[in-house]
């Protein structure tokens, strides 16, 4: 009796648990999930994550029945863990990188120094061509000796550490969510105290023309409201 091939979401979702979750972008899609869909339902190549590494590939392929190849250098080279490090003597705390960061690793607030907390830092280097001051740098985690090299893709990596910037990069896409939606908010109640009285807030005096302004700005705050439902 022949087996019932597994569909398209629970092949991608089997793909994604074998990725890293560097959330890098190097694979030439948004995220993890991304190139695992894209693989389950297009048939991607399995060697476009630098992350995961020769034994990464490995992974996919007894997952998707695709044949092992080397990494595409097209999408970057495998290389040992590294985490971000801020110079604080030239960082001017403009909070580009904190947004940049995929697992919310980066901390500080606005004209103040920034830090990074480098267990949930996943060396994805997004931060990196955001820095207007070029204060970030990369510095590799393991250390080793002139006789011995450092461990790279899975093997300086693990599965912990998998799970731990998975499960962060969902709770930082949430906040990011819920952020949007309160500044909406925020921006569509202004709108409407604005419109209540339009005279006051605006320097037209002019009833016909506040008319249209009037006009204008509901037909605009409408268009708001039906791309946010």
């Amino acid at each position: 009796m022949t087996a019932t091939p597994p569909s398209t979401d629970a092949l991608a979702a089997r793909i994604l648990d074998a990725l890293p979750q560097t959330q890098c972008t190097r694979c030439g899609y948004p995220d993890c999930a991304a190139y695992a869909q894209a693989i389950a339902a297009q048939q991607v190549p399995i060697n476009q994550c630098p992350p995961g590494g020769v034994q990464g590939i490995a992974r996919l392929s007894a997952i998707t029945g695709q044949a092992v190849l080397p990494l595409n250098p097209a999408f970057g080279l495998e290389g040992p863990r590294s985490v971000a490090f801020i110079d604080e003597d030239w960082c001017i705390g403009c909070t580009l990188c904190i947004e940049a960061c995929p697992t919310d690793a980066i901390y500080g607030t606005n004209k103040r120094m920034h830090g990074v907390i480098e267990e949930y830092c996943t060396g994805c280097e997004l931060c990196i061509p955001v820095c207007p001051v070029d204060c970030i740098l990369l510095e590799p985690v393991h250390t080793a000796s002139t006789a011995q090299s450092l461990p790279t893709g899975w093997e300086a990596w693990s599965d912990d550490l998998a799970q731990t910037a998975r499960t962060r990069y969902a709770a930082a896409q949430s906040r990011r969510v819920q952020s949007a939606q309160f500044k909406r908010a925020a921006k569509a109640e202004e709108a409407a105290d604005k419109l209540s009285d339009l005279a006051k807030h605006s320097r037209i005096s002019d009833p016909a023309e506040l008319e249209r302004k009037k006009g204008w700005i509901e037909a605009a705050m409408a268009r708001a409201r039906q791309r946010q439902s």
